[in-house]
C-alpha cells in the first residue's frame, strides 16, 4: 500500500532538482497535498496562495505565460469547482502549461464528509477544451504520471486520493501516456476502471476465474483524450462492458467510454459509481461499501450482465 499524494511530493522534488523552471503553488493545504516536500527542498519556488483557489489559478496562469512549468494543488473539490471560471478562461482558453494536481478526490476523503468529497471533478474538467484528464490507480502510477506530464506542454488535471491505495504496479512501473492498459485479458466481459477501483476490478476478476468467467480488466488512467483503440478492441472481443469509478456515474469514466462505444461499437453496458448523490461522512473503507464500490458488487454486476 502506498500514498499517491506522497508519491506526488517525491516526484515534484525530483523534477525540481532537474528543472529550475518548475514552480509549485498550493492553497493552504501543502501538508495534506504533500507539496510541502517541494517547499522544504525549494522554498523560493513554492508559493502558498492561501484559501484563495481562484487567485491561485490566476497566479498559475501568469507564471505559465512567463514561461514557467506550474503545478497547482489543493483538494479536488476546491481545485475544480471553486476556481472553474479562472481555469476555463485563463488556463484552458490560452492553453497554458499548468498542471492542476488535486488530492483528496472521491468519497475516500473520509470523515470530512460531502463538502470535501468531490465526485464530479472528472466531469467538470473533462468538459473543458484543451484540458487533459488523468487518474492514477496507485502510488507508482501517480509518481510516473507526474514525472511524465511535467515534460509536456498544456493544461492537465491529475486526480489523486487521500487514502492509501493497493499496489497495482511495481515501483519500476513506467507510465505509458495516453494508453489504456490491459491488466488482465479475458473474453467474456470488459471491465473499464480508473483510480482506486482498478484494484477492486482485478480482485473481482480473480474471484470470477473460479466460476470460469474470463474478465478483461483495463485501467483507463487517461480519461481525456481517451485511448479509443484499446477500448474498442476489448469491447469487440467481449461485447459486454462495465465501467467502474469512484466518481459520479454522470460525466466521468463511464460516460466517456459510452461515448466511444455508442458511436463505433454499441454493446450492453453497466456502470458502477456514485449514483447521483453527494458523499457523506465515514471511514474510507466504510464509504466504499456504502456506495457499493466493492469487488463484490463488481462480481454481482458481471453475473447480471452475463445472464
Amino acid at each position: 500500500m502506498g500514498e499517491m499524494r506522497k508519491a506526488y511530493g517525491q516526484a515534484l522534488v525530483e523534477i525540481g532538482n532537474e528543472n529550475e523552471n518548475l514552480i509549485v503553488l498550493d492553497a493552504d493545504l501543502s501538508a495534506s497535498t504533500k507539496t510541502s516536500m517541494f517547499k522544504e527542498a525549494y522554498p523560493m519556488r513554492h508559493f502558498n496562495a492561501g484559501i484563495a483557489e481562484q487567485n491561485m489559478m490566476g497566479m498559475a496562469a501568469g507564471l505559465a505565460v512567463s514561461g514557467k512549468i506550474v503545478f497547482a494543488s489543493t483538494f479536488a473539490v476546491f481545485g475544480t469547482a471553486r476556481p472553474y471560471e479562472i481555469i476555463r478562461n485563463l488556463i484552458c482558453h490560452n492553453n497554458l502549461n499548468v498542471k492542476i494536481v488535486c488530492t483528496h478526490a472521491g468519497v475516500t476523503v473520509g470523515e470530512d464528509g460531502a463538502t470535501h468529497q468531490s465526485v464530479e471533478d472528472i466531469a467538470i474538467m473533462r468538459a473543458l477544451p484543451n484540458m487533459k484528464v488523468l487518474v492514477a490507480a496507485d502510488a507508482s502510477q501517480a509518481y510516473a504520471m507526474i514525472k511524465e506530464e511535467a515534460k509536456k506542454p498544456g493544461p492537465a488535471y491529475i486526480r489523486l486520493t487521500r487514502s492509501k491505495s493497493a499496489d497495482v504496479y511495481t515501483e519500476e512501473y513506467s507510465h505509458q501516456p495516453g494508453y489504456a492498459e490491459v491488466l488482465q485479458e479475458g473474453k467474456d466481459i470488459s471491465i473499464f476502471a480508473c483510480g482506486l477501483m482498478v484494484d477492486k476490478a482485478l480482485k473481482a476478476a480473480e474471484s470470477l476465474k473460479s466460476e470460469n468467467i474470463e474478465t478483461e480488466v483495463i485501467n483507463i488512467s487517461q480519461i481525456k483524450p481517451m485511448d479509443s483503440k484499446t477500448i474498442l478492441q476489448s469491447a469487440r472481443k467481449t461485447n459486454l462492458a462495465i465501467c467502474v469509478e469512484e466518481h459520479s456515474v454522470y460525466g466521468g469514466l463511464g460516460s466517456a467510454v459510452a461515448e466511444v462505444l455508442s458511436k463505433q461499437h454499441p454493446v450492453k453496458m453497466d456502470f458502477i459509481g456514485i449514483n447521483d448523490t453527494f458523499g457523506t461522512s465515514g471511514k474510507a473503507d466504510e464509504l466504499l461499501s456504502f456506495y457499493n464500490l466493492t469487488a463484490e458488487n463488481i462480481i454481482k454486476k458481471v453475473k447480471e450482465l452475463l445472464k
